[in-house]
Order: C-alpha cells, then structure tokens, then sequence
C-alpha cells in the first residue's frame, strides 16, 4: 500500500463474529436453518433502503420485527418471543478464529484499532469483550450515532471526524464487498477478508487487499506476506 494507515476500521457482523452459528440457533428454536441468511439478507436490505432514502431505524428494530415475520410464516411457537430472542442473540456469537491473534498483532504493530457496525456499540463491545481483545480497540463506533448506515458515505466520514483523521488515512476491513466498495467510495483504503475463497464481484470497486484471515493482514500492509 502506498499509505499506511492511521486507523484500522473493522466491520463487525460476519467479519469479527461468526454468524454461522445462528443457522443452529434458528433450528433449535424450530425454524428452518437457511431462514437465519434470508433474515440477515433482508435486514440489510431493509437498512439500506432507509439509508439511500435519507433514513434510518436501529439494527436490533429492523431485525427483530423482519424475524417475527418470518418465524410466523414458518409456523414457529411464539414468533414474537423468539424472533426478540434470537435477534439479541447476534451479541453473543463467537469471534472467528482468527480474529483475536490478528487484533493483537495489528495493536501490537502501533496501529489504531476502531470497529464500525451497522449495528449497536455495545453488541461489538461485547464480542470482543468476551474474547478478552476489548482493550486493544480505541472505540466502539456505530452508525446509530451517524447520519446513515453504511455503505452510506457519511458512516465512513462519520467515522473520520470521531477519530479525527481523514478517510484517506483509514483502512476499512470486511468481508462485505458492499462495504469494501461504500469504503472505496468514500474515500478510505479497503482490505476485503476472504474467508472462503469466493469470487469478488466485478460491479464493486476492487479492495486495496484482499486476505484469507485477519492473521494475514499486518504482513499484507507491511509487504512481508
């Protein structure tokens, strides 16, 4: 790259945690295992559209109100109790594997570490709080506290001025391509995480880097993977 970084930006929901966990959730709560993508898929959505209307309505609200109807199409026993329950359940999920040695070498490289999430502050922090990396973040950023969700450009410039730098000093990390491309657009470099070895889709501005696992990172930006 040829600019470090200032700030480090992590998304959360699938890139920190994994939200494969929740197709077992939504089984044992009676409900079809691939009904916990379609839901994630139509939360999104549904965000996205307030945002590009010039709205916006918390995460937890679009989610658990999307879930209930989906679980009462799916003859589940007390839609309503367990869509508030499962969707909560997104802040106890586990850190992929990756995920705490990658944060501790980056932190301990010197960087500025933040997370920015479409959904609440208090979900990120309790993810990584649970697995003992909380202190190797500066902040808990959250788009309920900026002008739009991402990949909006304002959550990004939001962003920004609460770290006070410039969005071509941040680095934006997901495993979205939305995201990655949002970021690009708004100016910041990007470093799209590639878990699985899927395709990138070519309607998307092309990430900065592109890596397997967060592990990979701090070698990509130094030049030493």
């Amino acid at each position: 790259m040829a600019v470090t970084p200032s700030v480090i930006v992590f998304d959360v929901n699938e890139t920190l945690s994994d939200m494969s966990v929740m197709e077992k959730r939504f089984v044992e709560a009676g409900a079809p295992a691939q009904l916990a993508k379609l839901w994630f898929a139509i939360l999104l959505r549904d965000g996205f559209a307030l945002a590009v209307a010039g709205d916006a309505a918390r995460f937890a609200d679009i989610g658990t109100e999307i879930l209930e109807g989906l679980l009462s199409s799916a003859d589940v026993d007390d839609p309503k109790g367990t869509a508030a329950t499962l969707a909560s359940s997104v802040a106890d999920l586990p850190l992929h594997p990756d995920v705490p040695e990658g944060i501790r070498g980056l932190r301990a490289a010197g960087h500025r570490l933040v997370t920015l999430s479409n959904g609440s502050p208090q979900v990120a922090e309790r993810l990584v709080e649970a697995a003992g990396i909380d202190g190797e973040f500066e902040r808990f950023l959250s788009v309920e506290d900026a002008p739009a969700w991402k990949p909006h450009p304002f959550a990004y410039r939001y962003a920004a001025e609460q770290c006070r730098t410039r969005e071509d000093q941040m680095l934006m990390v997901a495993m979205h391509a939305w995201d990655i491309h949002g970021a690009a657009r708004a100016g910041l470099r990007t470093a799209w995480v590639n878990r699985t070895g899927a395709s990138y889709p070519s309607y998307y501005a092309r990430p900065d880097l592109t890596v397997a696992s967060l592990t990979d990172l701090e070698p990509a930006l130094t030049g030493s993977a």
